[in-house]
């Protein structure tokens, strides 16, 4: 089972450095499903994880002039302290029996939503927009409390934002949200180490595979068109994301 999960990583990190969205949705399953970690143990190593995946590939995208730091900077600023609130206020306060159940279905719901986006995105494309950065103070927030609560980067949220209301073509849109997700997750991460046990071998091993599909993806994204994968990739966190809803209804009917 573990390799199977060192193999989903990798895909995690192909799909960060590929279309700079997507694969964090994965990382949460990964680690519940294949290595047994508790769901509210495993939003803080996927933090971690998506964090330094996302730290580097925007750091090969930056060389490429393919991030733009004012809106990572008003995203990553206002999100991430809307991360820190959630993972230092919301999440010790939570009942941990009713957290593991309630977020995983979260998760699936959430995965059905971030499938949609992928496969919707490659249906349009960017529109040029003077709009006001504090015209994006909502979806700003909306991103830090869906990466403050489940402990994902929100990719699949941003990209439509930076590409529909900013006019970013694809290329620097994905770039910017790798470097906002890396300023959210390692953020939020920060704050856990206070109070969560960190089983640093096993986080460890699972970022440096991570990382290292990472630097393929970017290398794939300057020879392959990413719009076909990504819809593809869609399909595969849409299926994914029903069966896990499915397993978590039946778990709680059963339980009734």
């Amino acid at each position: 089972m573990e390799i199977l999960g060192f193999l989903a990583c990798a895909l995690i990190g192909i799909s960060l450095g590929l279309i700079g969205a997507g694969g964090s949705i994965l990382t949460m399953p990964v680690l519940v499903y294949l290595f047994k970690v508790p769901p509210i143990l495993a939003t803080s190593y996927s933090l971690f994880v998506v964090g330094i995946t996302s730290l580097l590939a925007a750091a090969e995208k930056s060389r490429r002039s393919e991030v733009l730091m004012a809106p990572a900077l008003t995203f990553g600023l206002i999100s991430m302290v809307v991360v820190m609130a959630v993972r230092h206020y919301l999440i010790p306060a939570l009942p941990k029996s009713n957290y593991n159940a309630i977020s995983l279905i979260l998760f699936g719901a959430l995965m059905i939503a971030a499938a949609y986006s992928m496969i919707r995105r490659s249906e349009v494309t960017a529109k040029t927009s003077s709009e006001s950065f504090f015209a994006l103070l909502p979806y700003a927030v909306l991103i830090g409390l869906v990466t403050g609560v489940l402990g994902t980067g929100g990719g699949f949220l941003l990209i439509p934002v930076l590409t529909q209301v900013l006019g970013l073509d694809m290329k620097k849109a994905a770039g910017t949200s790798l470097a906002v997700i890396a300023l959210n997750t390692l953020a939020g991460f920060a704050l856990d180490l206070a109070h969560v046990p960190i089983h640093w071998s096993l986080l460890l091993s699972i970022t440096f595979i991570a990382v290292t599909g990472s630097l393929v993806g970017s290398a794939l994204c300057r020879k392959i068109r990413s719009q076909k994968l990504q819809v593809g990739f869609g399909w595969f966190v849409l299926v994914l994301g029903v069966v896990i809803l499915s397993t978590e209804a039946v778990k709680i009917f059963n339980s009734i």
